[in-house]
């Protein structure tokens, strides 16, 4: 993904009262009575499995510090924690309403973080480990995780596009279910992509790609031809990972005609933020600015 120039900006104080209330899944998250996802293994087959389609989000735990940097500022660590929550919450609801056939997955980081997911996912998600190593040897480990694990097709989606329809999960899914060499890729307008799906695993597809550049795409239809992949394209999306693309979800999600179905976690944060200190704080520069 193309680094973005932006304006210096002090980071403001949280919204009185609204980092504790955004912030309570993660602090609940050893409450009793929560529901638990199942944790998979590699090593352990699962009947459940069989013939469906795994759509994954990859994911880090959404502490403070350790995720969202890049919107640090206009948003404090632990909104940023916060709102990669909320993310989590939205796509995995997105998720759940792909249709039969498939099944909602987060692989996550760090192992010994299960807690944390309770009450952010619904109790249908599932969970299977990340394994460790550079990107590249991440998105290949889950895929051989997930095959192992005994699902028929496997789609790595990212954490940060909370606006991508259930549509587009579900097209996946259904290319994926026919036979043969098939590659489906969800395209980000910064050059990258926001969903990889396949039926067999292609370690190579991951293997030479320079990673958060504006050349991701290319590379990975590059390596699809010379692997012979039937290569298809869902609707263009957009991820969220810095001030410019923040403030393109604002809009998006806090325009006056704007229907609640879409992002509805990520929406309340936002909302709740800007109706104590306005869409400044996440567009200093005016609303055309992203």
């Amino acid at each position: 993904m193309p680094r973005k120039l932006i304006q210096k900006h002090k980071t403001k104080k949280p919204t009185p009262g609204s980092e504790k209330r955004l912030l309570e899944p993660v602090k609940n998250s050893h409450r009793p009575g929560l529901a638990i996802q199942r944790v998979l293994s590699a090593a352990t087959p699962n009947l459940g499995a069989r013939g469906k389609c795994a759509l994954t989000i990859m994911t880090k735990a959404p502490l403070a510090g350790a995720v969202k940097t890049r919107l640090t500022p206009p948003l404090t660590a632990e909104e940023a924690a916060a709102l990669n929550a909320c993310f989590l919450r939205d796509m995995a609801r997105t998720i759940s309403q792909a249709g039969d056939g498939t099944q909602g997955i987060a692989c996550y980081t760090p192992v010994g973080a299960e807690r944390i997911y309770r009450p952010i996912l619904p109790p249908e998600f599932q969970l299977i480990a990340q394994r460790t190593g550079q990107l590249s040897e991440r998105l290949i480990g889950a895929t051989e995780d997930l095959f192992s694990v005994g699902f028929a097709s496997v789609c790595l989606i990212n954490s940060d596009s909370p606006t991508v329809p259930a549509s587009s999960f579900a097209e996946a899914a259904k290319i994926l279910a026919h036979p043969g060499r098939q590659l489906v890729l969800g395209p980000t307008d910064d050059g990258g992509y926001f969903l990889i799906g396949f039926n067999r695993l292609h370690r190579k597809i991951f293997q030479g790609i320079d990673w958060s550049t504006r050349h991701v795409l290319d590379q990975t239809l590059t390596r699809a031809a010379n692997l012979q992949l039937e290569v298809h394209l869902l609707p263009t999306g957009y991820d969220v990972d810095d001030r410019a693309t923040l403030c393109r979800l604002c809009q998006d999600l806090l325009r006056p005609n704007e229907s609640g179905t879409v992002a509805p976690a990520t929406k309340e944060f936002l909302r709740a933020i800007a109706a104590q200190e306005g869409l400044e704080r996440f567009c200093p520069d005016g609303p055309m600015a992203a």
